[in-house]
């Protein structure tokens, strides 16, 4: 068998990636079959020196092997270690994902895209945190060869010249995910809600127990990533059905009074909220009721069910992925809907 000598050349790890690690090996490896820079039969490092070279745990170097192996690129033999046995592979699919956060409902999208994907893409996945300036770079120093780019546009402040950022992309197919941008330039698809339809509508669909309440309050905080349509279609609703209504941009001044419904954006102020409100007498879901943004596992338990309006990101996730395994750019407005439960 040939010599693994040259192999770490050819692995690439960026530590700026949320990609796991033993996912970049694999893709690594795959690319330098691909491209011819390694054979068949062509000896690969041990678990110990792949974990040693590259400064990684042994159960990273595990999984990137026990991977290659299932996609039977890679074989072994007891005593011999591990060799390229297939070269006849072609990952046609490169996609550059990039996330504003990774947050429970982030993580639902991005399982349900990779689990649709299956074997049949190499992903590349980078978080830029909301930060404008980041985000930039990360599109700017790209790698080559992505033949799709999926992008979440959410900023805190800077997101006016996202366009011009992302026309800079020229060599793949663009799709936008949750939230639509005016001034692309290139033919794009998108998978993305309508942030002041989707809470008229999700609001409407609730006014049997909103009946019971006085005052509507959306938390929404002043530095926020969230599109001011949701404000706007929470106004448009408030004042269509006659509700008393206020906008809190910062839930720890709140005072708490009976008959107010809190509609909540934020994990972190959902918190706060909660523990003022555990601070008085009154009861959630007769005194006070509460309406959370993003639907997620554990808000089915919390105060025995936290009622939420949100997409259904489980199908965020398989749409984008089925979008890029058919080569249909298409753009596609997400259901959103209400899940009613004991907090209103």
């Amino acid at each position: 068998m040939k010599s693994s000598g040259n192999i770490f050349r050819h692995i690439n790890i960026d530590e700026q990636s949320i990609t796991p690690k033993y996912v970049q090996i694999v893709n690594s490896i795959l690319e330098a079959v691909e491209l011819g820079k390694i054979g068949k039969d062509y000896q690969l490092p041990s678990i110990n020196e792949l974990s040693y070279e590259l400064d990684i745990s042994r159960d990273t170097s595990e999984k990137a092997y026990r991977q290659l192996k299932q996609l039977g690129v890679v074989g072994s033999v007891p005593g011999k270690g591990y060799f390229i046995s297939k070269t006849d592979i072609r990952q046609e699919i490169k996609v550059f994902l990039l996330f504003n956060k990774l947050s429970g409902h982030k993580k639902i999208i991005y399982d349900s895209f990779v689990q649709t994907l299956g074997n049949q893409a190499a992903i590349d996945f980078y978080i830029y945190n909301n930060d404008f300036s980041l985000f930039r770079k990360m599109v700017q120093n790209r790698k080559e060869g992505y033949t799709h780019y999926v992008i979440i546009p959410h900023f805190l402040e800077g997101g006016e010249k996202a366009n011009e950022v992302i026309n800079e992309i020229k060599d793949g197919k663009l799709i936008l995910l949750d939230k639509l941008l005016t001034g692309i330039t290139s033919d794009y698809g998108a998978v993305y809600e309508n942030f002041e339809k989707d809470i008229f509508e999700a609001l409407k669909t609730a006014l049997p127990q909103l009946s019971h309440y006085h005052t509507l309050k959306l938390v929404f905080p002043s530095y926020s990533y969230f599109p001011g349509e949701i404000r706007k279609g929470f106004e448009h609703f408030c004042i269509e059905y006659a509700f008393q209504y206020k906008t809190i941009h910062n839930i720890k001044h709140e005072q708490i009074s009976e008959g107010d419904v809190y509609i909540n954006l934020m994990e972190d102020d959902l918190l706060v909220l909660l523990d003022k409100i555990q601070a008085t007498n009154f009861e959630v879901g007769k005194h006070i009721g509460i309406i959370s943004y993003n639907e997620t596992p554990w808000k089915r338990f919390l105060l025995d069910g936290i009622t939420t309006i949100s997409t259904d990101f489980k199908k965020m996730g398989e749409t984008v992925a089925e979008m890029i395994l058919s080569n249909d750019l298409k753009k596609i407005e997400v259901p959103f809907g209400l899940t009613l439960r004991n907090s209103l």
